[in-house]
């Protein structure tokens, strides 16, 4: 299967693997870390809110000049951004430059190995990379590939809980963000050795014709006038997606500590299971996009995942949430190669780093808003009521996004 994948797409997965490893380790660990560290529920939320906020502005600003002067500089600079702020948050935990650290660094948000505010260049340069009739399998592969790396990363977030008796907490916590500049400086390197050809002449995407069953190849390409409306479009329905996870997505793990008392070492084994079965069912859901088609696949997956998360705040111990969690976090996560391939196929190749672009930023602003509140509610040990939001938001998600792409049909 990887031989018939061009050189700069293994690299691209290769750079995303390195890059995932230190984000699964922090998506456990990086609240926790704030925890120990005596910061309240309200401020926690409120740096996550603040990070995502600046990585939804720098997305509004990357997408579009990837499409223009390509994408390797932005990632390469990224990647650049990535190892100060990491190299800031091993040296000190004051307040400023901790949090500084974190909204340049991204830590904690969790992007399966994406690259964070400039997902939007690295996702057009892939789709530049491989033909068109290649982005079902190339998706989903890219996908299992990020979530495979943030399992690896959750499994070393275990680590804090075993050098606690050797370390102070805080300190032992510290230790994880030398995995995060490992995975940088090993992303860089693949990252050098892809190459990035003219936007006109890049890759082997001339061949225009559709990939599997996806319902909207190239349908407006053509047409500037119709680009805005139906990305705009498309946008506002994935406004609600985005807070809808913002509400619950973030501080999953922090909600768990809060919730059951667990730490590190029972919460990063359980999400390390929770992230390989989503690499696992990403690769099952290439298989059902050629049975359901696309739109098809992500409803069915997604509605599942919805009935586990309403399901989840509910649980009576640990052990059942934690495995309510792991199969909606399968559902859910499952379907990100199939909702890469739709809204890319939304444009033509010269648009796809604002079609990106329209994505992740309708999904990253609104979600900046979830943590915040979150951590009101956390705060007055209000507990269940963010799952009841999310659950509310995402489906009606749902249900517009599959009417979306029906009318993208006709």
């Amino acid at each position: 299967m990887l031989s018939d994948i061009p050189r700069n797409a293994r690299l691209l997965m290769a750079a995303r693997v390195a890059r995932s490893v230190g984000q699964g380790a922090l998506v456990v660990d990086f609240a926790l870390y704030l925890h120990a560290l005596h910061w309240s529920a309200i401020h926690i939320g409120g740096l996550y809110s603040v990070s995502l906020l600046v990585g939804a502005l720098a997305t509004l600003i990357v997408g579009p000049l990837s499409d223009r002067f390509g994408a390797k500089r932005f990632l390469l600079g990224y990647e650049g951004i990535q190892i100060g702020a990491t190299i800031i948050a091993l040296s000190t935990a004051q307040p400023v430059w901790l949090s500084l650290a974190a909204i340049l660094g991204a830590f904690g948000r969790g992007a399966n190995g994406g690259a964070g505010p400039f997902a939007p260049a690295e996702q057009s340069w892939m789709s530049r990379s491989v033909s068109h009739k290649q982005w079902g399998q190339i998706f989903h592969l890219n996908t299992s590939a990020g979530l495979t790396g943030m399992a690896v990363g959750a499994l070393l977030a275990t680590l804090p809980g075993l050098l606690n008796g050797v370390l102070p907490g805080p300190e032992a916590y510290r230790s994880l963000f030398i995995i995060v500049l490992l995975g940088s400086l090993f992303c860089l390197f693949f990252l050098l050795r892809a190459r990035e050809s003219s936007l006109s002449a890049e890759g082997i995407d001339q061949d225009t014709a559709p990939a599997t069953k996806l319902e909207s190849p190239e349908i407006i390409a053509d047409k500037p006038s119709s680009v805005g409306r139906v990305l705009l479009r498309f946008g506002a329905i994935n406004a609600l997606n985005g807070l809808g996870i913002g509400m619950v997505g973030p501080l999953m793990a922090y909600w768990f500590h809060l919730r059951f008392g667990v730490g590190p070492a029972a919460i990063g084994a359980a999400m390390a299971l929770a992230f390989f079965s989503a690499a696992l069912m990403s690769l099952l859901g290439l298989r059902l996009t050629r049975r359901f088609g696309m739109v098809g696949t992500v409803t069915r997956m997604r509605l599942l995942g919805l009935i586990m998360m309403l399901a989840l705040p509910f649980a009576p111990v640990f052990w059942l949430a934690m495995l309510l969690y792991i199969f909606r976090a399968a559902l859910n996560q499952g379907s990100i190669g199939s909702r890469q391939a739709l809204f890319l196929g939304l444009v033509g190749k010269d648009k796809r780093g604002l079609a990106a672009t329209v994505n992740s930023l309708s999904l990253q602003a609104p979600r900046a808003i979830g943590p915040s509140i979150a951590g009101l509610f956390f705060e007055a040990e209000m507990l269940v009521t963010p799952f009841l939001l999310a659950v509310a938001l995402q489906g009606m998600y749902l249900i517009l996004f599959r009417q979306f792409f029906s009318k993208q049909k006709q």
